[in-house]
């Protein structure tokens, strides 16, 4: 093991403890819950791995899921009357491998009873700005909307523009419209011509997307109805996603299976439905939570656009 390696390592294990001491400090309760699932991840744009269990049929179902994130069962605890808490783990994404993808990366996860995504922002920034201090580094913050960042940065309002409006700017690329829809576009827009122009001492906040991009948010009404979410960038890295999370059972079951019907237009397979969360999630309290990637934040911390920098073993060498 190198010096660069150890210091990764260091660097992890520093990181750790001002987390655990943060919320600590904070009386968030930390937590641990299941690593396989019966159900998995609706999202079309992930893919989970699974795998097959060989014990006894009365154990459940066979086919187990590793979880793309822990929010479901931290979900099911919040309802269960757990308040505060959060979790520190490993995660697994199928087909995320490359320069600055691991399939199997650290999650910190969060939720707070009582707030909703604005005062998530605060604290989530506040968080990062503490690991920053840690490397005796310092940010400046921005907080935008979803709209005023395209109106600022591109001239073009988000909620209303043409699809062709939308596709202009990106005509360098050359990217071929078949099966893309407007919400990828807006993506595309962010990813190729926003984020890439974030400064690199600088914590961007967007908060208040279209309803479309709803995930598993609550959607505030109005015209245009906004959902009620934000994301996190330090410099150009993408590293935590926020919700006031949706409590509505049947509201979540239709987003889902909207999910699968996207799947299977994309010929991929479709994923069973956590009946789980959904037999609960009208129990659960109001609340925020928040999703932000370690080896994010740790690339961030030790300069370097490689999260190989940042792992004991990249999964090439696992």
């Amino acid at each position: 093991m190198g010096s660069a390696a150890l210091a990764a390592l260091q660097l992890r294990a520093r990181l750790y403890a001002l987390i655990r001491a943060y919320f600590a400090e904070r009386q968030v309760l930390e937590v641990e819950t299941p690593i396989l699932s019966a159900a998995g991840n609706t999202d079309p744009n992930i893919e989970s791995f699974s795998t097959r269990f060989s014990g006894h049929v009365d154990a459940g179902a066979r086919e187990r899921w590793l979880r793309t994130s822990p929010e479901f069962p931290l979900k099911r605890l919040l309802a269960a009357g757990v308040g505060d808490c959060y979790e520190l783990g490993r995660v697994f994404r199928n087909g995320e491998a490359g320069g600055r993808h691991n399939p199997e990366f650290t999650m910190l996860e969060w939720y707070r009873v009582g707030w909703d995504h604005r005062r998530l922002m605060q604290e989530t920034i506040a968080l990062v700005d503490a690991a920053l201090a840690m490397a005796e580094r310092r940010a400046e913050v921005v907080v935008t909307s979803y709209r005023q960042l395209f109106l600022d940065g591109l001239g073009i309002d988000p909620m209303h523009a043409s699809i062709d409006e939308l596709r202009a700017p990106l005509a360098e690329y050359n990217i071929g419209p078949d099966g893309l829809g407007r919400d990828d576009w807006l993506d595309l827009l962010i990813t190729h011509k926003l984020q890439p122009a974030f400064p690199r001492d600088r914590i961007t906040v967007i908060h208040d997307y279209p309803a479309s991009q709803c995930a598993l948010a609550k959607i505030r009404p109005g015209e245009p109805p906004l959902a009620e979410r934000f994301e996190l960038y330090l410099g150009c890295y993408e590293l935590a996603n926020g919700y006031h999370e949706l409590n509505d059972a049947a509201e979540q079951r239709e987003r889902f299976k909207r999910d699968n019907v996207v799947r299977r237009e994309r010929g991929l397979r479709e994923i069973p439905l956590d009946e789980n969360l959904l037999g609960i999630l009208d129990a659960m309290p109001d609340c925020a939570g928040v999703a932000l990637g370690v080896e994010r934040l740790l690339m961030c911390l030790a300069d370097t656009d490689a999260i190989a920098d940042v792992l004991a073993y990249p999964f090439a060498l696992a």
